[in-house]
């Protein structure tokens, strides 16, 4: 079984194609052993690459864990490049589907004719409680409370078509990420648990963020919590609508539109390809 070996901004994943035919794979399964960074390829995840009649293409992402996410801002601008270089789709605009809905993509061409970034309309936030899903007291979750391992903080919930909860603090650096990400990814107040994003404000258009990945852990960035974190700095009056996203792996741009759509942009890159014996 061949696959591809890819990162956006560090946030790396394997990427299976499906129209190389891995008839019979569990993907679940396939994720937990494959992104096993002792006994695998290592990764944050794992893209399958499908045929799809509503769109150019689909794609399912699976965390580590195994666990299907709906969402994967990083991976979804990883596919699109692939996708494109690949030859399955021959124009620099496409539409590929997702569990979170149908996602309209461009690509930014350098001069010498390669994919240089992805542009990503990552669609409208979800800011219904209900819809996140978040248990919240307010008729939108935006700086509600939250208490884990006796610390209190305050949080925006957003959803990016996955659940995000958003915290801003003076400075992120000395959050100890690795204790207080799982508590909060598996807080009660999040029935399907979430991803934990902290934010730092460095002026109104600059954001620095570290983030916890629900089913996959610390990552070196994530695009949907990017985009989750510009919607909470606007809707707590930190942020204007297009900000700078600075993540351990690198810089994202992000545009929340008067439209309401969400624009995501970004690189993807190659690391290796291999084969599964």
């Amino acid at each position: 079984m061949n696959f591809i070996k890819m990162h956006g901004l560090g946030n790396d994943f394997i990427v299976l194609d499906e129209f190389e035919n891995h008839a019979g794979v569990v993907y679940a399964e396939t994720a937990r052993k494959l992104c096993d960074r002792r006994r695998g390829v290592g990764g944050d995840g794992l893209l399958v690459l499908q045929s799809s009649q509503q769109a150019d293409l689909r794609m399912r992402i699976f965390n580590a864990d195994g666990s299907e996410a709906e969402m994967c801002g990083n991976g979804i601008r990883c596919l699109a490049k692939y996708a494109y270089e690949a030859g399955y789709v021959t124009r620099e605009t496409m539409t590929i589907r997702t569990e979170a809905g149908l996602k309209n993509i461009w690509l930014i061409m350098d001069s010498g004719g390669a994919v240089r970034e992805i542009c990503v309309d990552m669609g409208a936030p979800i800011l219904r409680p209900e819809l996140v899903p978040v248990l919240a007291k307010q008729e939108l979750a935006v700086e509600e409370k939250i208490e884990v391992a006796g610390r209190h903080f305050i949080f925006t919930a957003v959803s990016m078509g996955n659940p995000h909860c958003v915290i801003f603090l003076s400075a992120v650096a000395e959050i100890p990420l690795e204790e207080l990400g799982p508590l909060l990814e598996r807080h009660a107040l999040f029935p399907q648990r979430t991803n934990v994003e902290f934010a730092q404000v460095e002026n109104r258009h600059e954001v620095i963020l570290r983030v916890w990945e629900r089913g996959a852990g610390a990552t070196e960035a994530c695009g949907t919590g990017a985009c989750a974190a510009v919607v909470a700095g606007v809707l707590e009056g930190r942020l204007e609508r297009e900000s700078l996203v600075h993540l351990p792996g690198g810089t994202l741009r992000v545009a929340w539109q008067d439209s309401g759509a969400v624009l995501m942009s970004g690189p993807a890159a190659y690391v290796f390809r291999g084969e599964l014996l």
